[in-house]
């Protein structure tokens, strides 16, 4: 997290090496956030990959055209409208028409042993680190309002990072990804939010103040080989593959839906438009395909998995072969048309396919609407 208000970028180095998965930027208070992301974008231009620049804007005027994806940030941890859906009304539009990636984020301001800039400008409270049962049931309320996000936020300058035991609740209660932020200053406090269950990570004020130490944290950042967690990230992906099949579920078309991840973060994202599009060939995963190459600005994915509520057929299983995607996670079976049928060596030879993910919802949802069309 880099604040435009605070961050030395002369001073921070990035390398291929020494990359983290995302980078926020945004504070409190202010800056000229267009500035600093135009510098910031121009700083890591020629790395092999591309870092995703994520908004995480205090109020309405730091948005800038300039990032990539932008948190749409709601404070449900305080009862002051303004932050609730004030600020928001006043970013709509400018978000809406610039097409940048957005995820709706529920921002849980946790008592971190300090008064924060948040708690000033926001003339809110932060929930006690004892009163779990509060902070869960926060949580619960924004999966249910539709959030895909929940950031547990400690503060800038946190004394004491949001606890293991807080962030284990929260897991086990809910089912978007968690991130986890304020007063991480070693890459044991890292480590052990990410074995609590964080999805992500956010660390600022250290990084703003000792930009030296990145390589250290990247050095020991724990890449958790556990099938359980891999179970648990097929899982959560595939919810947000059911979320796309939803949108083609409200537009009239079958309700496929596909989600591409690389290092943890979604590069692309479809749903069936073979209608609405007037074209046979626009497949969730296509759709999906074409997102994730226009994001890394090239037309092979070999680190990606794809998730897909049904079984891919032929033609999009030749779409994900020539893109070389490593990994294919499928939900339903579509014994039909799926390209185990009619393609079977259509993927790269050495990918690798996991089938059943969510099984019956997927098929429940495409079953349903087959059966209203009857």
């Amino acid at each position: 997290m880099l604040d435009p208000e605070k961050a030395d970028l002369s001073r921070l180095v990035i390398t291929d090496e020494v990359r983290p998965d995302f980078i926020f930027v945004g504070g409190s208070t202010g800056g000229d956030t267009t500035e600093f992301v135009r510098e910031l974008k121009s700083q890591i231009s020629n790395l092999k990959s591309p870092i995703p620049v994520v908004l995480f804007p205090g109020n309405s005027s730091q948005f800038t055209y300039e990032a990539d994806a932008v948190l749409f940030l709601s404070l449900l941890s305080g009862n002051n409208p303004e932050y609730l859906v004030g600020q928001q009304i006043r970013s709509a539009r400018a978000i809406h028409d610039s097409h940048l990636d957005f995820l709706p984020t529920a921002y849980v301001l946790i008592d971190g042993g300090v008064e924060t800039s948040t708690m000033r400008v926001t003339a809110t409270q932060p929930i006690p680190q004892t009163d779990v049962n509060r902070i869960v049931d926060v949580c619960l309320a924004a999966e249910l309002m539709g959030k895909q996000l929940i950031y547990l936020e400690a503060g800038s300058g946190a004394k004491t990072p949001v606890s293991a035991d807080i962030i284990r609740a929260v897991k086990n209660a809910v089912s978007v990804p968690l991130v986890v932020g304020g007063g991480i200053r070693t890459p044991e406090a890292m480590n052990a939010a990410f074995d609590a269950g964080a999805s992500i990570v956010v660390i600022g004020n250290h990084f703003e103040e000792h930009p030296e130490e990145l390589a250290a944290f990247m050095k020991d950042r724990k890449a958790s080989k556990d099938p359980k967690d891999l179970s648990d990230a097929d899982e959560r992906f595939m919810r947000i593959a059911l979320a796309e099949a939803e949108k083609a579920l409200a537009a009239d078309e079958i309700p496929i839906g596909c989600v591409i991840v690389s290092q943890g973060q979604i590069i692309g994202r479809g749903h069936n438009l073979t209608e609405t599009l007037a074209d046979v060939t626009a497949h969730a995963e296509i759709q999906a395909i074409t997102a994730a190459a226009q994001t890394l600005g090239g037309k092979y994915l070999p680190d990606a998995t794809l998730y897909v509520t049904v079984e891919p057929c032929a033609m999009c299983a030749g779409a994900i072969g020539w893109a070389q995607i490593s990994r294919i996670v499928y939900g339903a079976a579509d014994p039909k048309r799926g390209y185990a049928t009619y393609a079977p060596r259509a993927f790269h030879p050495k990918a690798t396919v996991t089938a059943g993910v969510l099984e019956q919802e997927c098929r429940t949802l495409i079953q349903e609407f087959f059966k209203s069309k009857r």
